[in-house]
């Protein structure tokens, strides 16, 4: 029969301390190590050299100009910074992976 705490609640066996102590958990895994970073370089990537490669045509127009390119630079930052707000969010993963020994 397990004893009653000063509080009237069960002890569950374990030290004060230990109860105390936190339980962390660690992000996700760097963000240079998933694969939406790689597509997200690429995209970026791809959205400036499609401007610069683009340019004018017959009529001296530029079709996509430089501020067109970096305003969907900017989009993508921003919904890569919400995915990886997103991963972090979600991670279940203990921050301590040593045993003990």
């Amino acid at each position: 029969m397990a004893t009653a705490s000063s509080a009237g609640y069960p002890e569950s066996g374990r030290t004060r301390a230990a109860r105390a102590e936190r339980h962390a958990s660690a992000e996700t895994k760097p963000a240079f190590k998933s694969t939406e970073f790689f597509v997200y370089v690429a995209a970026v990537v791809a959205v400036l050299v499609a401007s610069a490669v683009v340019g004018s045509d017959a009529s001296r127009v530029d079709r996509f100009p430089a501020d067109q390119a970096w305003f969907y630079v900017t989009l993508l930052t921003v919904g890569y910074m919400i995915s990886r707000g997103l991963a972090k969010c979600g991670s279940r993963e203990p921050a301590d992976h040593t045993t003990a020994t």
